[in-house]
């Protein structure tokens, strides 16, 4: 039987080295994809994604229980992310898109390819993602990570207003008013 994050996270609390490696294995690839998403920047988001294990690891015996280890944590990254944007917005360029061949980008989005594939779908596929992510990255913060979160994480509106620390009615706001914004920018009116 496989032991619980929430478990885990208690007997790291206690200071238990096997206990913080198997949150580390279960949560890493995640947890990287999620500040990648938000930042942008894959050094940022190496950088930040190990800064979110310290501080689970420092931070464990303030866990709770009263929301689900993933939404806990989820928040600290999420947190340091959006901290970080904010005082490094200055350093940040408005519009980025990823380069040619991003695979990373890719396979974020399109995790099971068919089979057999037309190579022509698939360059127009990788450019209607290159001007998808040109567009997300366009939006702000809070609204990035609230779409973030539900489509790329699956996280249902309670754990995302949980991980942003505003109410359901306001994550709402935020997918609506992403969504509403992305299909302007990608002429979806």
């Amino acid at each position: 039987m496989e032991i619980s994050d929430e478990a885990l996270c208690q007997r790291v609390a206690d200071r238990d080295e096997e206990a913080f490696a198997l949150l580390v294995g279960r949560y890493q690839e995640r947890v990287y994809r999620l500040a990648w998403s938000i930042l942008r920047d894959a050094e940022e988001a190496r950088d930040l994604s190990q800064e979110a294990f310290i501080r689970l690891y420092e931070a464990a015996h303030r866990f709770n229980g009263r929301a689900r280890f993933s939404t806990w944590f989820y928040r600290v990254l999420v947190n340091l992310c959006l901290d970080h944007r904010r005082r490094h917005r200055f350093w940040h360029r408005v519009l980025t898109s990823a380069p040619p061949g991003d695979e990373s980008m890719t396979s974020i989005l399109d995790r099971q390819p068919a089979p057999l594939r037309d190579p022509a779908d698939d360059l127009a596929k990788k450019e209607a993602i290159g001007r998808l992510w040109a567009a997300v990255e366009r939006l702000p913060p809070r609204q990035r990570a609230a779409l973030i979160l539900q489509v790329q994480e699956g996280l249902p509106v309670v754990q995302i207003a949980a991980v942003l620390n505003c109410s359901g009615a306001t994550v709402r706001v935020h997918l609506h008013r992403a969504l509403t914004a992305l299909r302007k920018m990608l002429g979806k009116d």
